[in-house]
């Protein structure tokens, strides 16, 4: 409905013709009503909006009636889900770029991981023009990974950030009292843990767990977490130079291939978040890298680790704890024929009332501070107070922003090398020396040389 500025008027002089008068009476009868009927005519005649979700957990929460529906109820818009089912993301990614190519009008709004933003820009309206208060309470260092040339062209539905889970018991019981602060600590107390519950019986017991296969993405964001933290750089840094060949990523890298067998299953460089979670359900692992909507699933009926976990910020290579940015956004097609409905759509699957409620029952880190603070959220993830102030000085981007529509390729490139790294294929010296040739070739980037470990 349009804003409308209403001014003091008063009434018509006895000199007034009728027709005059009737002019006017119907000029303020329009005026009053004129938005409701074209309203009710919208219903008559709605416009359906399609909505594409990457992920099956995004496709319940906000496809469900609840959310929708009231969408609906007050806009009058109706929403069509393209349910996606299935851990091909490279597919689903490939088909938005496909349909956008060919400048496809639906879907309308496109569900993004965060480092797909830079590839679906050019494909996006600018959706500042629409932006009202509560759009700009947004985390302003998630934000400025939305603006390409000075346009924004999405909105977080919820942010993500690496964090470490531990088991609250298992520390206690090995007379530690407080999680890791550094990955050297954590190999300590892994391999105490594990040596311990093995003893007892345990046999499949692990120290520490995570995502080692470079069949997805998980590599790259759990390995930029060991370098950066390491002072090893960012892969790429934001100023479009290539950092990746230096000694601290290369220790980095050679610390966690001794995990590989010790504290971490062999199979591990095989693990996808999947077997990550598996295993920390089933109370196999003193500790696990994960992101913080695991923490409502690992308090689940099923989980053997329920109540007896806590979170913390991942340990410190020498330089300071890292989490890799994550989260998922919304974007609205510039080649759809209802771009006013789709950002309506996007805006109230960003706002503070869906972040709200996603937040409080599911745990998904919202992207406005002051949520972090409610009572209900903190209930049901407590470590959101914490978080709050901790959040923007863990946080890293992955370098999806500065390699645009490169990025995948890159990712594929540093998933290579370091599992190579991880499986003894090749030292990390030579791993990286080799992948700066091909980060070379792919952005066409200067390579940059540190003389000393680098800060985020």
């Amino acid at each position: 409905m349009a804003d409308h500025q209403w001014t003091e008027m008063s009434l018509p002089s006895a000199t007034y013709s009728k027709r005059k008068w009737l002019l006017l009476l119907l000029i303020l009868i329009f005026a009053i009503w004129g938005p409701g009927c074209q309203k009710s005519e919208d219903r008559k005649n709605p416009v359906t909006i399609l909505f594409s979700s990457l992920t099956f957990t995004q496709t319940l929460y906000h496809g469900g009636p609840d959310i929708l529906a009231e969408f609906t109820r007050q806009t009058g818009i109706r929403v069509r889900m393209l349910y996606y089912e299935g851990d091909d993301m490279e597919a689903r990614r490939l088909q938005h770029l496909a349909w956008l190519k060919q400048h496809a009008s639906t879907p309308d709004v496109y569900e993004a991981d965060v480092i797909d933003v830079g590839t679906l820009a050019e494909h996006m309206i600018d959706l500042n023009p629409y932006l009202g208060e509560d759009d700009r309470q947004h985390i302003p260092a998630i934000m400025r990974n939305f603006i390409f040339d000075g346009r924004v062209v999405a909105l977080p539905v919820h942010t993500d950030v690496g964090l470490l889970f531990y088991r609250t018991d298992l520390l206690k019981k090995y007379g530690y009292t407080h999680p890791p602060r550094t990955w050297d600590e954590l190999e300590a107390m892994a391999a105490k843990i594990q040596a311990g519950e093995r003893a007892a019986g345990n046999r499949g017991f692990w120290g520490f767990v995570w995502e080692g296969s470079p069949m997805s993405e998980g590599l790259t964001y759990t390995a930029l977490e060991w370098q950066a933290s390491s002072g090893g750089g960012q892969i790429i840094e934001p100023d479009g130079t290539i950092s990746v060949n230096n000694p601290w990523a290369i220790a980095a890298l050679r610390r966690a291939r001794r995990w590989v067998g010790t504290i971490s299953p062999p199979a591990v460089t095989a693990y996808q978040v999947e077997d990550v979670s598996n295993a920390w359900k089933a109370g196999r692992a003193a500790f696990t890298r994960n992101w913080p909507y695991y923490y409502s699933l690992g308090q689940s009926a099923d989980s053997l680790s329920r109540g007896r976990f806590d979170l913390a910020p991942l340990p410190s290579g020498g330089v300071a704890p890292v989490g890799t940015l994550g989260g998922w956004q919304l974007l609205v097609s510039k080649y759809s024929a209802h771009p006013k409905e789709a950002v309506a759509l996007a805006r109230y699957l960003t706002s503070t009332q869906t972040q709200l409620m996603l937040a409080r029952q599911f745990s998904y880190p919202p992207t406005r501070l002051a949520l972090y603070s409610d009572p209900e959220v903190l209930r049901v993830s407590p470590y959101f107070r914490w978080l709050k102030d901790e959040f923007p000085r863990l946080v890293l981007a992955r370098p999806s922003s500065v390699t645009g529509g490169n990025y995948l390729t890159v990712s594929a490139a540093y998933k290579q090398a370091v599992h190579s790294v991880l499986t003894g294929e090749a030292d990390a010296a030579a791993a990286m020396a080799k992948l700066e040739k091909e980060l070379v070739a792919i952005t066409g980037f200067p390579v940059r040389r540190p003389t000393q470990p680098l800060k985020f």
